[in-house]
């Protein structure tokens, strides 16, 4: 971070001393008028979103009333981290996915959709300042950040990223610093200056050590400086029983306020400290598990489920323990922490003699074998093993409905590894069964989630296999059945594009996004589409606007670079490649541009120095080939030169303009049939190119002397 005088334009951080402390130094500074007052994003208040939530619900109602199109561009992300907007927010784009009940979920959003909310949200802030009557700059002031949730750091994290501190100066207050391995703390180094506190003596209010203890309570156990330290030790002083009771008051007092984001922090934590444990606090952490598995806060469900089984007793209560384990597990599966969530699965496998606990342990553990593990870790056949073992367990069950639905659901998770062991037609086999299993045991209302899971898997069998009509009549169904969920729109859309029907894969593409909070791929499929059609413009807004979502989508750097330098705009291209060589220095499409934008520039040592780093990182890539051909015959080297020509034409023999200089080069040097050969050839190849026309009828004109 940045230690320096803030500029009055500038996002701020504030680290140091106590709450009271920062107030005073924040309270000294010259900042705009105040968005909203201070918001506090200690996830003990609210759990995911607590600033965020906290922000959505003081701007929400005044937006709406003023801007309604404006809320309903951003309901799903105003939604995911304020609840309790339902009421004044309608949820227009409700999916299959978010709409299925707790035993028919067969599909989880992804990882990445936190970071798509926090984009949303962002863009719902900074566009909502003009509707609110904000002409002139304003600020919006965040507390404990170093506290805050996963979703509230992806969200300030994007806030002082993409927002202009001339617009909305955000100022990040905390005692200490973000954990270094979270997203809020390379961003607070980068987009932000820092603002040094120095910590101000004070003696605690002179209050009854029953009334301290009390205050210790109502402020969740936040309460920090003197103040703080005089209430904790009176109320650590009070017996176990009376601490129970204030904490019952606590919980007491926040169901009334029916706010349901309080049943995500406050009222768990009180409820876990008072006097029915297990009983109270159970329910709530349950439910609040379940909630955010939904929506896809997983660092959040791995947080409840740990708390859950640290109050149930395993060996007694098992069932209760698992149904804890099994959204920890995938909680913990979702966010890479897979030796962590293979450990729960071996401890349920101990526990239970439950063949359904024994069933969903095999099915979950063979997802981290083919999936979830990092590509080392991984075990096809393992996989296949427990699956096989899964798939014969379900034969045995006795209901109708449960039978079908489990037989199916293993039998699709083995369809993966079928494809991942290089046998897409057993996958094809495994979910058309599956598919057409279901169609005759259940009624068309049974478990519509996977049966739509199902068909979007096998439409993905079809791709792979090359049977795009198939999958593409496989993606109408779904979409016709669950018309809200963007991902069949994008995949769709891809398909579209493999067969040439790039309007139909555009209108997929631009369907997607009006259905899902801000979705970097989706923007740069469409700015890839966009630019092969010609759109050089709508492409560059495509790639622009990826970056600014994710500034490291490296991809985006690639095409955006290609774009400046077809403009000549090497500076640009320059730029753009090494700010992509950063998160990858490796890529060899990026050290190409580099060699190209300095070639332009005359600088041909350096340009070869990047086409050779571009040949190293990928010996097949022609573009780098071709590319330090140039600059080596520009630097006199020609045989060099040649000998790069030769291995690009090997590589892309049907290129014409790489046989034309080939032809070039193989004049320089005397060699004449070779040089003729390859003309005639680029002719065949390009005969509307008038250069290739003019050299082979120069070629056919003079002397053959080879």
């Amino acid at each position: 971070m940045q230690q320096a005088d803030p500029a009055p334009a500038a996002h701020l951080s504030v680290q140091g001393g106590t709450k009271r402390d920062r107030a005073a130094v924040v309270g000294s500074l010259p900042l705009p008028a105040p968005l909203l007052p201070p918001v506090d994003s200690h996830r003990r208040l609210r759990g995911p979103y607590t600033a965020a939530g906290t922000i959505a619900r003081t701007l929400v109602p005044a937006v709406l009333a003023l801007a309604p199109e404006l809320v309903r561009r951003h309901d799903i992300e105003l939604l995911s981290v304020a609840p309790e907007l339902a009421a004044i927010v309608p949820n227009s784009r409700a999916t299959l996915t978010s709409m299925a009940l707790p035993a028919e979920r067969t599909r989880f959003y992804a990882r990445l959709r936190t970071r798509r909310i926090a984009n949303g949200l962002v863009e719902f802030v900074r566009d909502a300042l003009p509707v609110l009557g904000h002409q002139g700059a304003r600020s919006l002031v965040v507390e404990n950040a170093e506290h805050a949730e996963t979703t509230d750091e992806e969200f300030l994290a994007a806030l002082v990223r993409r927002v202009d501190p001339g617009v909305l100066t955000v100022v990040v207050c905390g005692a200490d610093a973000p954990a270094a391995d979270g997203p809020l703390a390379p961003a607070l180094d980068q987009h932000t200056s820092g603002v040094p506190v120095s910590p101000a003596g004070a003696a605690p209010d002179p209050i009854s050590p029953d009334e301290a203890a009390w205050r210790w309570v109502v402020t969740e156990g936040l309460l920090d400086g003197p103040d703080g330290e005089a209430a904790r030790t009176a109320y650590e002083a009070l017996p176990t029983v009376e601490r129970a009771v204030l904490h019952d008051r606590r919980a007491a007092q926040l169901r009334e306020s029916g706010e349901f984001s309080l049943t995500l922090g406050a009222l768990p934590y009180h409820l876990e400290r008072g006097s029915d444990a297990e009983a109270a606090a159970v329910a709530v952490l349950w439910s609040a598990s379940d909630h955010c598995l939904v929506n896809g806060f997983y660092t959040a469900v791995a947080d409840y489920g740990r708390r859950g089984q640290r109050l149930v007793n395993g060996r007694e209560n098992t069932a209760q323990w698992w149904k804890f384990g099994v959204q920890l597990g995938l909680a913990l599966s979702m966010l890479g922490r897979t030796k962590e969530a293979e450990a729960v699965y071996d401890e349920a496998r101990l526990l239970s003699t439950d063949p359904a606990v024994h069933m969903a342990c095999a099915y979950s553990t063979a997802m981290l074998y083919t999936r979830h593990n990092d590509p080392a870790d991984r075990d096809e056949k393992k996989a296949k093993a427990l699956l096989n073992g899964a798939i014969a367990t379900a034969s045995l069950l006795h209901d109708r409905v449960e039978q079908a639905f489990q037989s199916a659901f293993y039998k699709n998770g083995r369809a993966l590894v079928e494809v991942n062991l290089g046998d897409p037609q057993e996958a094809l086999r495994l979910v058309t069964e599956c598919i057409d299993d279901l169609d005759r045991r259940l009624t068309p209302d049974e478990h519509r989630l996977h049966r739509s899971v199902l068909k979007n898997n096998r439409a993905r069998v079809y791709a792979g296999l090359g049977r795009l009509d198939e999958a593409l009549a496989d993606y109408a169904v779904v979409i016709e059945q669950d018309p809200n969920h963007a991902e069949h729109y994008l995949e769709r859309g891809n398909l579209l594009r493999r067969l040439g029907r790039g309007e139909e894969a555009l209108a997929d593409y631009s369907r997607a996004l009006s259905l899902s909070p801000p979705f970097p791929e989706i923007y740069y499929n469409r700015g890839d589409l966009r630019l092969t059609e010609g759109d050089v413009a709508g492409a560059l807004a495509d790639f622009s606007y990826v970056i600014e979502q994710d500034p490291q989508f490296v991809d985006a750097y690639v095409n955006r670079a290609g774009i400046h330098l077809e403009a000549g705009n090497t500076a640009a291209a320059l730029a753009d490649a090494r700010t992509g060589l950063r998160f990858d220095d490796d890529n060899a499409y990026l050290h190409t541009a580099v060699g190209q934008a300095l070639a332009e520039k005359g600088e041909l040592g350096e340009a070869e120095a990047a086409y050779d780093r571009a040949v190293k990182a990928d010996p097949t890539l022609v573009s780098a080939l071709s590319g330090r051909a140039a600059v080596r015959y520009e630097a006199g080297n020609r045989r060099e030169a040649l000998d790069d020509l030769c291995r690009a034409v090997e590589l892309a023999p049907k290129d014409a303009a790489l046989r034309y200089n080939r032809a070039f080069l193989y004049q320089e040097d005397g060699r004449r049939q070779e040089a003729l050969d390859d003309l005639e050839l680029a002719a065949v190849l390009d005969p509307e190119d008038e250069e290739i026309a003019a050299a082979l009828a120069a070629s056919r004109g003079g002397p053959d002397t080879a």
